[in-house]
């Protein structure tokens, strides 16, 4: 199974400056809980605003860049190879950024969208691509409302690829 899983704003705002617009402490305990354990793969400007492999994962960074090397990484030239270095058919999980969710829908690799929807609209320079209803069925949604540590209302929705 291969799921993007990312969080965008009404707006499809993904981020800004190579980073994150909006802090919600319970999606990133959710994004946390849900790739634990498996393979995440990213483009290179992702991992860099990261900065670091995240603990308990196996991270695959994408790049043209065919010397690049980052300690404790498996490195990709392409989707493609990404999701080929993974032999024992675990979740996969692509985590960013706008380059690598757009190709990878467009040329149909992804069976599910595990998606943070942030119900307020952020200025941004990368965006997330239109979630096509033609293509795609919503399966779950979790609504919350803004609290103490949250400051947006926001939804979990998992899609499903139709068949």
């Amino acid at each position: 199974m291969i799921t993007i899983i990312a969080a965008i704003a009404k707006n499809n705002a993904l981020g800004k400056d190579n980073d994150l617009i909006w802090h919600l402490p319970a999606d990133l305990k959710r994004f946390k809980k849900v790739t634990t354990g498996h393979h995440i793969l990213m483009g290179r400007n992702t991992f860099e605003s990261i900065g670091k492999p995240l603990p308990n994962r196996t991270t695959i960074i994408i790049t043209r860049n065919q010397n690049y090397f980052k300690e404790g990484c498996l490195i990709a030239n392409s989707i493609e190879e990404a999701i080929g270095m993974v032999e024992n058919k675990d979740d996969i999980f692509i985590i960013g950024g706008a380059q690598i969710y757009k190709e990878s829908m467009q040329k149909g690799l992804v069976d599910r969208l595990d998606i943070t929807q942030v119900h307020h609209e952020f200025e941004a320079d990368v965006f997330f691509p239109e979630i096509d209803l033609k293509i795609w069925k919503e399966t779950n949604r979790e609504d919350f409302i803004a609290d103490e540590k949250n400051k947006f209302d926001f939804s979990f929705v998992s899609f499903q690829k139709k068949k």
